[in-house]
């Protein structure tokens, strides 16, 4: 069974209604991205940061997964897929993805504020302020903020090392590190990209461009990759 790695972007959980900062003219949701994902922000006011997250993480609950979710899982059938993904809703695993890699963190996960190795579980859409870890810390977002390492991006590459096929959907390959993935991925293994727009990829002798949205895009290539892989 081939190997099918996935990187998601910002653009597939778009059509579930989840907002993105590029989108946004750079705000997401209103908010500068200095002032609600950064260190300093949550130095600077913790309760706007956590309050910030609250109503994200109720967003994303309410939101469902869309077809470009739905055509992922059902990939498993036919291929053995990993989802690396720079989005930090759960809807690919809401779809039925039964292997993801949040690359920036999970909105449904907290972790203490001076050890980063302690991760909880959050069970609903509210992380309350006086929520500690077992050192004794406020509970924070267990998201990769701005300015901070990507503690999965090791993982993520080792991952893409071993593709046979790969999957961009949704992502404009601008944000770093994540974006370097792609240099990882073996020198025979074909490349598809899913985007609205044309992504600039220098591997252009073996990447196939489909210009339509994250759920469209998926489902003619599902078609694709079924009868020719």
């Amino acid at each position: 069974m081939k190997h099918l790695v996935v990187f998601s972007g910002s653009g597939i959980s778009a059509e579930s209604g989840i907002p993105t900062f590029r989108d946004s003219g750079g705000l997401w949701e209103g908010f500068k991205v200095e002032d609600v994902a950064t260190p300093e922000a949550w130095r600077r006011n913790l309760h706007l940061v956590q309050d910030f997250y609250n109503q994200r993480r109720k967003q994303a609950l309410q939101a469902m997964p869309n077809k470009g979710h739905q055509v992922i899982a059902e990939l498993e059938d036919h291929f053995k897929v990993s989802v690396i993904t720079q989005n930090v809703d759960n809807l690919h695993e809401r779809a039925g993805s039964s292997r993801v890699i949040h690359l920036h963190g999970n909105l449904f996960e907290s972790r203490s504020s001076i050890d980063e190795t302690l991760i909880y579980p959050i069970d609903g859409w509210e992380l309350k302020m006086g929520a500690l870890c077992e050192k004794g810390s406020q509970l924070r977002p267990n998201i990769v903020w701005f300015g901070e390492l990507v503690p999965m991006i090791e993982v993520a590459a080792k991952i893409v090392t071993k593709a046979d096929l790969f999957i961009v959907v949704g992502t404009s390959l601008v944000v770093y590190p994540a974006a370097g993935l792609v240099d990882y991925v073996p020198f025979d293994t074909s490349i598809f990209v899913i985007d609205t727009k044309p992504v600039s990829l220098y591997k252009t002798d073996r990447v196939t461009h489909i210009l339509a949205h994250a759920g469209k895009g998926l489902t003619d290539l599902k078609e694709i990759l079924i009868r020719d892989y």
